[in-house]
This record gives C-alpha cells, sequence and structure tokens, in this order.
C-alpha cells in the first residue's frame, strides 16, 4: 500500500535509479536516496516507503519521511489551497502531503498558513492516496511533559493545535500543554501559528494559561520609558510631578510638553507601575517591569 515502507526485489537499474517491484508493480529507486550500506544488484531485496511522487509516479525512496501510518511527525507547511487544504513537506524528496479541509477549522480565518507547522500522521485511502491526518487531543496529551511550579509571568514559544471560537489550545516548546483563552489574543491565533506568549496562570485542567497580549510596559511609548528612567534613579523612586504640575517645570526636566507628560503618565498609571500622589504633587514607581518576577 503507498504511503508504508516495503520490501522488494530489485529489478532492473540504470545509471541514476534502480527498479524495485513489489507485487507486480515497479517502483523508481533514485540512487541518490539510497542510504543503506550495501549497494544492491538486480535480484536483491531493498526497503524502503513508497509513494506516489508531483507527477504521479510510483516511487521509492529511503530517505524516509518524518510521519507514517504509525508515527506522528511535524509537518511544515508550503501551499493553501482552500477548496483542497494544506500541503504539509513531511521529508519526501518530491511530494508534499495534503491535509484535507475537512480535518480544518470551517472558519478560514483559523486555518494554518505557509510556514506554519502541523503534528500530522500519514493515512492512504481506498483509491492509494495518501493524506496528512492531524493529531487529536488524546496525542497531545501522551506527548506532553509535566511543567515546574515556577512558571507565572514566564514567556514561552508555543504551536497552536487547535483554534476555537473559546481560544486556542497550544503545545509549547517544552512540551507543555497550554490554552490562550479568545480575550487574552490580539487577534485570533490559527492552527499551525507559532507564537510567543506569557503564563498568566494554571487552568483547573492542568495547563498553563497563556496571553499574547503586550505586557503592559511593553505597550508603553517613549515619553513614558524616559519618566521610568528618570524614576530608576532616584533613591525614593519618587520624582516631584503629577498631571497638574507646571508645564514649564515638565518641560525644563523632561523635555516635552505638559499633554505628552499627561499622556504618558496615564499610560504607566493604568499599567499600575507608578502611583500618583495629588495632596504632594510626586509620582512614585511600584513595580519596574525590567525587574522580571521570580
Amino acid at each position: 500500500m503507498l504511503g508504508t515502507i516495503q520490501t522488494g526485489k530489485v529489478t532492473d537499474q540504470n545509471e541514476n535509479a534502480f527498479f524495485v517491484q513489489i507485487d507486480g508493480i515497479t517502483y523508481e529507486l533514485k540512487k541518490h536516496e539510497l542510504t543503506q550500506d550495501e549497494i544492491p544488484k538486480v535480484g536483491d531485496q531493498v526497503t524502503g516507503f513508497i509513494y506516489d511522487n508531483k507527477n504521479h509516479e510510483r516511487e521509492m525512496t529511503q530517505f524516509l519521511p518524518f510521519a507514517g501510518p504509525d508515527q506522528y511527525g511535524w509537518g511544515k507547511v508550503t501551499e493553501v489551497r482552500y477548496g483542497l487544504g494544506v500541503f504539509v513537506d513531511v521529508g519526501l524528496p518530491d511530494k508534499d502531503i495534503v491535509v484535507s479541509m475537512d480535518d480544518l477549522p470551517l472558519d478560514k480565518e483559523r486555518w494554518p498558513r505557509k510556514d506554519d507547522r502541523l503534528l500530522v500522521r500519514l493515512e492512504t485511502d481506498k483509491k492509494e492516496r495518501i493524506w496528512a491526518k492531524l493529531a487529536d487531543e488524546n496525542i497531545f496529551e501522551q506527548l506532553s511533559a509535566s511543567f515546574p511550579n515556577n512558571m507565572n509571568n514566564k514567556n514561552v514559544f508555543a504551536t497552536v493545535y487547535s483554534s476555537r471560537e473559546i481560544g486556542a489550545f497550544v503545545l509549547t516548546n517544552e512540551y507543555y500543554l497550554g490554552f490562550v483563552p479568545e480575550s487574552q489574543m490580539g487577534r485570533t491565533l490559527h492552527l499551525g501559528e507559532q507564537f510567543k506568549g506569557r503564563v498568566i496562570g494554571i487552568s483547573q485542567y492542568g495547563r498553563l494559561n497563556l496571553s499574547n497580549l503586550p505586557r503592559a510596559f511593553e505597550e508603553i511609548d517613549d515619553d513614558a520609558q524616559m519618566i521610568l528612567m528618570s524614576l530608576r534613579r532616584k533613591e525614593t523612586k519618587t520624582l516631584p510631578f503629577y498631571d497638574k504640575s507646571d508645564a514649564q517645570e515638565i518641560k525644563n526636566y523632561f523635555g516635552i510638553s505638559k499633554s505628552a507628560f499627561k499622556r504618558a503618565l496615564g499610560h504607566l498609571l493604568k499599567a499600575k507601575l507608578v502611583v500618583e500622589d495629588k495632596e504632594n504633587g510626586t509620582i512614585t514607581l511600584i513595580k519596574d517591569p525590567e525587574q522580571k518576577d521570580d
């Protein structure tokens, strides 16, 4: 059956290839795709992966794919065709395998894009067509590892293996299971997407709850960063400025207008990095974003 590893008999060869017969069908095995130690001769038995190449020609290769009927492997998306599905590179020399649109989300916004990655196995149908089948939840649970206790606020890199309306189910590079609620996405995370997120908690199901929204301090502008830097330099982490301070004094100290100062201060207050004491006319740094949590 196509899409499997089979053994056949070498019946002929030329300068570039061997010709291997299995159950009366001849497959071409290119000599540069031979990985066994001994060069076969006519009459010898050879083993390899058999498939139809992109020109629909029967081939055998000893460059085994990353995935098989009983083996999952990561495939890289090479092409998207909305009427068919997505093509993934599973390591075959001259053929990419299709993940059928029937196995992809109904919402095409959640479909994989070129260069995304999918965990797949291979399956051959009754018409001898090879398909890539997505790993399901059970497979990811089997692959997953336990995460340590000190993960809160840590950055992680992860791949989306299921994109739904409620959020995205993901596997981190360390093989921890995670979930990104829809409310913690800057935009829809699509199937196969690789992204950077941070841990915001642990769910009741034993997954890491993640967010891919920017941290508050990553959203603040240059003026706010300058105010933070000025606060850091003070031993008391306090400056004699607030939203009602004199415009000229603000200009003399920070080099920015009062409106720019108030806008930057608003960002810092919203991010809960500083507090404002209106009675004393001061602002104080209470959380430095450059100091990582333990």
